[in-house]
């Protein structure tokens, strides 16, 4: 299906939890977020069938995040049942990492085709600052395993921020000369937590691109699998790739492809626009089927033209990130 500027909509990013194990600076508070009630978060089974709607306006591509979506009990059942649903043909999965290693095989035998791990900093004592605690090395067991059991292509999303982590740039590349792993550089945006201080740390795609080539030889990449938004080079030689997600200096709105479903059942059209749509009362209340996809026509034709973070950050938008879904 196409929304109303002509842009094939059949991507849905669905936030499972909005709890974590890590309290990021930038993302989670201090003391973490107000619990919410078992009966406000979307059962999984639930989850299930809205997708099997979205399925019927030509969702293909689910990609599965949280908070920390691993947190969540029963994830590998719920995406073996995602993978039979007729029309769904590629699930991907975004994480800290930190639990991934115990679980990578059980992922790829459901039917977990990759996953993308957020890890803004390679430095144990600077993670666990950012991260308010959590260990790296958790991290890179979960790396390891990714790769073992063939979540491939790893994507590593590095948020990249201006006097805390922008000395690490050149290390990320690095990490794509023996393996391959797929580092993509990621401007700050201002959401959530973020908000006040944002303007000040972010660095824009073009100032990355300066400071790399000051060492590097950035060639055009080949596009990976699930390549969405972002504008991938590679080093001659290495085996990984650079890629760049820049959603507010020059953002992709143009081409969006998605919709997000947060853990409290609300349908949104876009990211930043305060419109939402609650899916999980007329589900809860019996909805015929054919009621569930019309109300994902009915968001699909809401979506915005482009969001205007760059002009007025997050503005009055009462959900966080965590909230939204990564």
């Amino acid at each position: 299906m196409k929304d109303t500027f002509e842009r094939e909509i059949n991507y849905l990013r669905i936030s499972i939890t909005d709890r974590c194990n890590l309290r990021c600076l930038y993302c989670m508070p201090a003391d973490g977020v107000e619990l919410k009630e078992h009966e406000d978060i979307l059962r999984l089974e639930e989850i299930t069938e809205i997708v099997r709607a979205g399925a019927a306006v030509g969702i293909s591509k689910i990609r599965i995040t949280g908070g920390e979506p691993l947190v969540r009990r029963g994830v590998v059942e719920f995406i073996r049942q995602l993978k039979a649903i007729p029309g769904i043909d590629d699930i991907a999965l975004t994480t800290n990492g930190v639990l991934l290693a115990p679980l990578a095989a059980e992922l790829k035998a459901a039917g977990l085709n990759r996953v993308n791990v957020s890890l803004d900093t390679l430095r144990s004592d600077r993670f666990r600052e950012l991260t308010r605690g959590g260990q790296i090395e958790k991290v890179w067991e979960g790396l390891a395993a990714a790769l073992e059991h063939g979540l491939t292509p790893v994507k590593l999303n590095m948020v990249v921020m201006r006097g805390f982590n922008d000395d690490e740039l050149f290390d990320f590349v690095e990490l794509t000369r023996e393996r391959e792993l797929h580092v993509r550089f990621i401007e700050l945006m201002p959401i959530g937590t973020a908000d006040a201080w944002a303007h000040q740390r972010r660095l824009t795609m073009e100032e990355i691109l300066l400071q790399l080539g000051r060492r590097y030889t950035l060639e055009p990449g080949p596009r990976v699998a699930g390549w969405g938004p972002a504008r991938y080079y590679q080093v001659p030689g290495y085996r990984g790739t650079v890629g760049f997600i820049s959603p507010i200096s020059q953002h992709f709105c143009g081409t969006c492809n998605r919709l997000r479903l947060t853990a409290e059942g609300m349908l949104r059209p876009c990211l930043h626009a305060r419109r939402e749509v609650d899916i999980k009362t007329p589900l809860r209340q019996g909805a015929r089927f054919e009621e569930l996809v019309a109300i994902f026509q009915d968001v699909i034709g809401q979506k915005p033209q482009a969001h205007s973070m760059g002009e007025t950050g997050w503005g009055e938008n009462e959900r966080k990130m965590f909230q939204i879904g990564g």
